[in-house]
């Protein structure tokens, strides 16, 4: 019987396995690098041992600093969460030699899998060995882990050998394993998969399909379950193919085999012998706790020889700290405040005034709908996340709702190119016209009308925001009543809460405020200076860091004076496990290169000056 688990991972899936071992009665250790010392899942644990260093390679990807940890402890099992050292076979073996339980599939079973080349020879499908013209676009992909991370899609031979550099250098990164394969890329198609169960006696469920289509850098956006539209005899295939390759290895615990669906016909990609981060959909359709059923078989006992029935629908958005109008650049900061309305499930591993770094994953929680129908959740998550309060670092919430109401995926036409085609009409900027004179009237209540903000009454006050990266200036009135705007009526004004109408429609407004940010109702909005900073600008040309992270490579040949052209690339920072180029701007000179390797930068350090060729 397992009394206490030491969760080899950090965030929102530490917390999740904690509520569930709290469920059971089981007492839970966490580990935590010194970046996390202050992090939720520390918090809700019963006992928490550090992992010197912030780094994933000086931490989490420590082995053996995690098996002491849990002998210190006193926990006499091990969850690997996913990610990580979640399908590192050597890990799982100390884990077995220190006498602790492993929650998860047999090493041999991990080590069949874990590795995609073996795992595709295994299915009878052999990866590229050279690619060729006639073989584009292919996929490179990280034999080791997932989640996008050490992927890249290369559609010239010239680009091939840049890429594979840098994927490399990722998948070494995030897993501690630099190992990348090449494999023909199908454009879109849906990426389906298949979860399964299997306990030591040799009964395998497969419990349904997902669609994980939307994705963006080939990592999972929102997923679904059951993957809509699929004819009954695919998902039968899918389901047969599933529990045949965990079958093959002998499989033990809750898998996911993944497949990539073109018309009807699947393709097999990959199995993650582990916990998947879209569990939930599975779990909510089909009414069981995936890890409490891991917990149930690493103890020795036997599933029922049948799966549940599956009931209704189930989707999932990942709300990231990341702004998908910038290539999708992570964001760091304060998160002052997280709120989404109780009608839909919520995994996060953040809560109010808790820090997102540059260490990790961007992700700050999973928000699940479930519904009898798929159109009923797909409402009903849309709207939780357009009413959820979210206070801090940029996120792609405003993407989210955006894409669960666009017509290609309310109707089930998605794919894994939905973003390429579509991202330009998601993320247009759509401010609310009056959010900025809402924020006004708020910071100007309470201030005396003859102190300093004093002035003829004829001149209106002016204040001046930024919304989406756009300038709004914003006029109004004191008068005997009350404040007063051309054209709206302010019903209500405080600290707090600004009640505006106008043409006939009342609109509340909840403002916050957080040193230069404000926030009034959903809209974020940035206080401006009245007079610029003339030295604020920079010379055209002049390529600052779009987010806080390491400089991990600068291109070969890139030096003051060098020629360049428009797209090459300069140099890479890593942030949140993820790398990202930064190009030549345009062609002309390379005037100033400011970053060195391993140089740590912010959000808007000048990196280099392309002076470009008149």
């Amino acid at each position: 019987m397992i009394t206490s688990v030491l969760v080899a991972n950090r965030g929102e899936i530490a917390c999740r396995i904690a509520r569930t071992c709290r469920d059971l009665g089981i007492r839970t250790v966490a580990v935590h690098s010194d970046a996390d010392a202050d992090a939720l899942h520390t918090r809700v644990a019963d006992t928490a041992v550090r992992l010197p260093g912030s780094a994933p390679a000086d931490t989490y990807l420590r082995g053996d600093l995690i098996v002491k940890a849990a002998l210190a402890a006193g926990a006499d099992a091990v969850h690997p969460g996913y990610g990580f050292l979640s399908e590192n076979a050597d890990f799982a073996r100390a884990v077995q030699d220190a006498g602790l339980v492993w929650i998860g599939p047999p090493p041999e079973a991990i080590e069949a899998m874990a590795s995609k080349t073996r795992a595709k020879r295994l299915m009878g499908v052999a990866p590229l060995t050279e690619v060729t013209e006639a073989d584009l676009p292919v996929l490179v992909k990280a034999a080791a882990g997932g989640g996008g991370r050490g992927m890249r899609v290369v559609r010239a031979l010239a680009d091939l050998d840049a890429e594979l550099d840098a994927a490399r250098a990722e998948a070494a990164s995030a897993f501690g394993d630099g190992e990348v394969f090449a494999e023909p890329y199908l454009e879109n198609g849906r990426h389906v998969e298949v979860q399964v169960l299997a306990d030591t006696r040799g009964t395998v469920w497969a419990l349904g399909t997902r669609d994980c289509s939307l994705q963006r850098r080939h990592q999972k956006v929102i997923e679904e379950a059951p993957a809509p539209g699929l004819a009954d005899a695919l998902t039968e295939e899918l389901h047969t193919l599933a529990v045949r390759a965990a079958r093959a290895v002998g499989y033990v615990g809750a898998g996911t085999v993944e497949f990539l669906v073109a018309g009807e016909r699947a393709h097999f990609l990959e199995m993650n012998t582990r916990l998947q981060v879209e569990h939930p959909v599975t779990e909510e359709v089909f009414g069981v706790d995936l890890v409490a059923e891991q917990i149930r078989v690493a103890e020795g006992h036997a599933l029922d020889p049948e799966p549940p029935a599956p009931r209704g629908h189930a989707v999932e958005a990942r709300l990231y700290a990341e702004d998908p109008a910038r290539d999708w650049a992570p964001q760091t900061g304060r998160l002052h405040r997280l709120a989404v309305p109780g009608a839909v499930r919520l995994d996060t591993g953040y809560t109010d005034g808790d820090d997102v770094g540059v260490h990790y994953d961007p992700m700050l929680a999973k928000v699940v709908a479930h519904a009898p129908t798929r159109a009923e959740a797909v409402r009903k998550l849309a709207a939780a996340l357009e009413r959820a309060v979210i206070h801090g670092p940029v996120t792609n919430r405003d993407l989210l709702v955006r894409s669960l109401r666009h017509e290609d995926f309310t109707q089930g036409r998605m794919d894994t190119g939905f973003y390429d085609r579509h991202l330009p009409a998601l993320t247009a900027p759509a401010a609310d016209p009056y959010a900025p004179l809402a924020a006004a009237l708020a910071d100007a209540h309470g201030r005396s009308r003859f102190g300093g903000w004093r002035n003829v009454p004829s001149q209106p006050q002016v204040k001046r925001y930024a919304v989406n990266g756009q300038e709004h200036e914003v006029r109004y009135r004191h008068t005997r009543t009350g404040p007063a705007a051309d054209g709206v009526t302010v019903v209500h004004a405080d600290a707090r809460l600004v009640v505006l109408e106008a043409d006939g429609v009342r609109r509340r407004y909840e403002v916050s405020r957080y040193g230069d940010r404000v926030y009034a109702g959903p809209t974020a909005l940035t206080v401006l200076p009245r007079f610029p900073d003339p030295e604020a600008d920079h010379a055209p040309g002049s390529l600052l860091a779009p987010m806080p992270g390491t400089v991990v490579r600068i291109a070969e040949g890139v030096t003051e004076g060098a020629p360049v052209e428009a797209g090459r690339p300069l140099l890479w920072l890593e942030a949140m496990k993820m790398q990202h180029k930064i190009t030549a701007p345009a062609t002309g000179t390379l005037t100033a290169l400011h970053a060195t390797e391993g140089q740590q930068v912010e959000p808007g350090t000048l990196l280099a000056v392309v002076e470009e060729t008149p």
